[in-house]
């Protein structure tokens, strides 16, 4: 049935590039929150105006297209064979056109498909139920994010909040802790959803099941109700705000589901999301295969719930901070001169690396001379045009602390100057760039479209045998922005904002719920 190929494709295109408008209008309320000027606040400047360009460009809002989830409904009879069959053509379809990163790898050999299939991928769960229509709810959540999902047995111990129960109130430690482990490595703010009981495999599955909620709903549950507000309201007391760059706003939603479990265990189950929350559903007439409707176009009928708090710690001003323009090959002498807080301009070739490339530079010498060189942690969307050339169609920054292992090695093996990414990095790197006089710079996670509108031209690429996403890209960039987080002084804003919100985070230590 083409109409419903169609019809799916069009719904993969809408999730990947155009934001539902209950998560705008979380994002919108998290804007006006920050204080002008601060990091967060531009930050949240920056995501704006690449949600409209997404929208604009149809092109994905984040380069990382995650991992396609469906959410089916069928009426009795339906012929899911045909439904599967008609979903896969339109991934590959998806794929082939840069609506979505070729994403499917092999877990034991490491390649990558190419077209997004591969076993157990795409992930499709379906339900019967007795209504005449199709309903298919789809999610892309990235990688970034999905690392930061965290599940919790308790009693537990947690860093910062003590003892955690088998009670309703050992359940809101575990979710604050939740917000806080993940710090500005999910691309917060970001969303969350919750899901108690269950076991290990269905705890998570309710908790992703969570995220297909409106951000504005109202849970019918009081008890899980009371607990969601409780959450919205104290979680962005933690301060660790956009990019985990400090600010108001950290958390832009939460959503909690329950479920029984066996006497023995007790899991709280937690679905980390970004504020690229891409989530988008349709209803489909099983005759024709065309959209009946759309289920998350509809305008908030009230606010999303987010409640910020104003503290001395946020008014850290961006404004009076330095801006630096660079063009690589960079000295030594111009990355010592930055700190903490610069706001660094690069013009010129940079160079993309990611877990794969990382890993083979430590045993293998480089293609080309990195000597001065920036490193771009980033897996971009790329594509061809009619001259056979390399366009670009997404290139925002990958979560860098998977890099931690390499980062400090590869910079004093090839007297790399700068590193790009987002969430910062640890111990291991920031004494790397302190001995060998590198920076690391944060850039704003998600951002894919306004990061590959800084980019004038592909030069080349290397390694393409590791698949689009973990090739070595050489990208002339114009006007490139990101902010010194990690100086060569042994400085950094992540380890700052996580002290801090540890320290916030111990005044939810006390029992709340009875």
């Amino acid at each position: 049935m083409e109409a419903l190929k169609q019809s799916l494709l069009e719904l993969i295109t809408e999730t990947s590039t155009n934001l539902p408008p209950d998560v705008r209008e979380a994002i919108k309320k998290a804007k006006e929150s920050e204080n002008a000027g601060t990091r967060a606040a531009l930050a949240l400047s920056t995501i704006s105006d690449n949600i409209q360009m997404a929208e604009e460009n149809i092109s994905p809002i984040c380069q990382d297209t995650g991992m396609p989830t469906f959410k089916i409904k069928v009426p009795v009879g339906a012929n899911q064979m045909e439904i599967t069959r008609n979903i896969r053509e339109a991934i590959v379809e998806a794929t082939e056109t840069g609506i979505l990163r070729p994403n499917s790898v092999d877990s034991l050999t490491g390649e990558n498909s190419g077209n997004n299939l591969g076993e157990g991928v795409p992930v499709i769960h379906y339900e019967q139920w007795e209504k005449n229509k199709i309903e298919v709810r789809l999610i892309l959540k990235g990688g970034g994010c999905e690392n930061k999902n965290i599940q919790y047995s308790l009693p537990c111990e947690l860093e910062g909040l003590g003892r955690a129960g088998r009670d309703l109130d050992g359940i809101r430690k575990c979710i604050l802790h939740s917000v806080y482990q993940a710090q500005g490595q999910g691309c917060s703010a970001g969303f969350i959803g919750v899901g108690i009981g269950g076991d290990r495999t269905t705890g998570y599955e309710l908790a992703k099941q969570q995220l297909f909620r409106k951000a504005y709903d109202t849970n019918p549950n009081p008890d899980l109700a009371k607990l969601e507000d409780y959450i919205m309201e104290n979680a962005n007391k933690l301060s660790i705000g956009t990019m985990g760059f400090g600010g108001n706003t950290t958390l832009l939603g939460c959503k909690v589901g329950t479920m029984h479990r066996i006497p023995a265990s007790f899991f709280v189950s937690v679905a980390y999301n970004c504020w690229a929350f891409r989530r988008q559903g349709v209803t489909i007439d099983p005759e024709t295969g065309k959209i009946n409707s759309w289920l998350y176009k509809d305008k908030p009928q009230k606010s999303a719930p987010i409640t910020v708090t104003e503290s001395a710690s946020n008014q850290q001003q961006a404004s009076g901070s330095r801006e630096i323009v660079l063009t690589p090959p960079i000295s030594e002498e111009q990355i010592r001169n930055l700190k903490v807080g610069d706001v660094v301009i690069l013009n010129g070739l940079i160079h993309t690396g990611r877990d794969t490339l990382h890993k083979y530079l430590m045993d293998h010498d480089t293609p080309v001379d990195l000597q001065g060189g920036v490193i771009y942690h980033c897996g971009p969307v790329m594509l061809k045009d009619s001259g056979g050339k390399w366009q670009v169609k997404a290139a925002g920054p990958t979560t860098s602390i998977r890099e931690e292992p390499y980062q400090s090695d590869i910079i004093e093996k090839f007297g790399i100057r700068a590193v790009i990414g987002k969430g910062g990095m640890g111990a291991k790197t920031l004494a790397g760039l302190q001995k060998h006089g590198a920076v690391y710079l944060n850039a704003i996670g998600g951002a894919a479209q306004y990061y590959a509108d800084c980019i004038t031209e592909v030069e080349g690429v290397h390694f393409m045998e590791f698949g689009v996403p973990e090739a070595m890209w050489h990208l002339q960039v114009k006007n490139f922005a990101a902010i010194v987080t990690m100086d060569a002084h042994g400085n950094s804003l992540h380890q700052d904002v996580e002290a801090s919100s540890l320290e916030k985070l111990a005044q939810f230590k006390e029992p709340v719920f009875s």
